[in-house]
């Protein structure tokens, strides 16, 4: 019996580069760029919808009050990137969370639950979500060169491109080859520890190219920044999966750190450190910290968490170091930054952080009215 779940898939990758998972040393320039990626699921559990949309409204209106306060380097709130569930839209919802990306505080991208599902179905599905994203709600980025709406993505269930051992939950082995050519622009599903789905790659930022007759095509890819991208490539940003060694099972086995915020999973200045060890990282910037956590914070359970004093207490802690050391710098971005930001590194960019948050696909409608001023 395996003590810590499917640790055999990822383990190897774990150990090989054991030495260079080490934390920043003290005076070592850090920029943390920061990104909370939600699968967000209001219909969780199947709530009646009245309660669906409270969970909405309450987002809606405490997310502003509890965290305009912070303020990174670069003069921006804490941001959240709200992966929307295609299967549970509603028009209502997105009345708020529009409002919320006007005034600043975050961006809508594309989550998606199915099962049994067939190539041309996945198609036609993401093609008209973004759409509809794009033109009713003036939400997701477009491509500069195209002209066609992009967006981010995260699987439910975890099961990208057919990945899960029992073909449960996606169904389509050619799903990278869908999502790049409806307009996906990178995929932030993972980590999934401890789960069998997740990949043997692991605390990276890497290209994957689809083999249509295989699923787990994602397994292995080549680096951000290590060579040129290949053709027809999505990338990856995974977020931090270490071992924690300081909080064990029955006092010997460790736990894993495998980024997610959850109501017994709050963000801390302690699990900072080792999501800052895991170094996800573009080689060119080695000042630049990659990190990209996940939840589901739709859920009563979880929100007491993320619209709580855990969470208002770890951007107060986060602000105190920021203050007291001149070499760590905080970074809120959302998805669509954080890509724009590995490419920049990918690229050679020597600028600052904030010039680099639009480096290749720019801010959606809603955020470029607010950012102008027009209503």
């Amino acid at each position: 019996m395996k003590l810590i779940r499917d640790i055999d898939i990822w383990i190897p990758d774990y150990l090989r580069h054991f030495s260079q998972r080490v934390s920043p040393k003290p005076g070592d320039p850090v920029h943390l760029l920061l990104c909370i990626a939600d699968h967000y699921e209001p219909k969780w559990n199947q709530p009646t919808p009245l309660v669906a949309q409270s969970r909405v409204d309450n987002w809606v209106e405490r997310y502003p009050t509890l965290f305009d306060r912070f303020r990174d380097a670069d003069g921006r709130p804490p941001q959240h990137s709200f992966f929307f569930p295609i299967e549970e839209y509603e028009t209502s919802y997105f009345d708020g969370l529009t409002q919320l990306c006007r005034a600043g505080y975050g961006e809508v991208e594309v989550h998606l639950h199915h099962d049994n599902d067939t190539a041309e179905n996945l198609r036609t599905t993401l093609d008209q979500f973004k759409t509809l994203l794009s033109e009713r709600h003036g939400l997701l980025s477009k491509d500069p060169v195209t002209g066609k709406v992009a967006y981010a993505f995260i699987h439910g269930n975890w099961a990208l491109d057919n990945c899960r051992p029992d073909g449960r939950y996606c169904g389509v082995n050619n799903e990278i080859d869908i999502l790049i050519d409806t307009g996906c622009y990178v995929d932030m599903t993972f980590p999934s520890a401890p789960s069998p789905t997740q990949p043997p790659t692991i605390n990276s930022m890497y290209y994957a190219v689809d083999d249509p007759l295989k699923p787990r095509s994602h397994d292995r890819g080549v680096f951000v920044g290590a060579g040129p991208k290949p053709a027809n490539a999505l990338m990856l940003i995974q977020g931090p999966l270490v071992l924690d060694w300081s909080r064990r099972k029955l006092g010997m086995i460790p736990r894993i750190e495998n980024a997610c915020l959850q109501g017994n999973q709050a963000p801390s200045m302690h699990r900072l450190d080792h999501w800052l060890r895991a170094r996800v990282q573009v080689p060119t910037r080695p000042d630049w910290f990659f990190v990209k956590l996940h939840t589901h914070g739709a859920p009563e359970g979880n929100q007491a968490t993320l619209l709580g004093d855990a969470t208002v207490r770890f951007h107060s802690d986060l602000a105190k170091r920021s203050a007291a050391d001149p070499n760590f710098h905080v970074h809120y971005v959302t998805a669509r930054e954080m890509y724009n930001l590995a490419k920049a590194a990918e690229a050679g960019w020597t600028g600052s952080v904030n010039d680099a948050r639009d480096f290749l696909l720019k801010a959606p409608e809603i955020m470029n009215r607010h950012l102008s001023g027009v209503a």
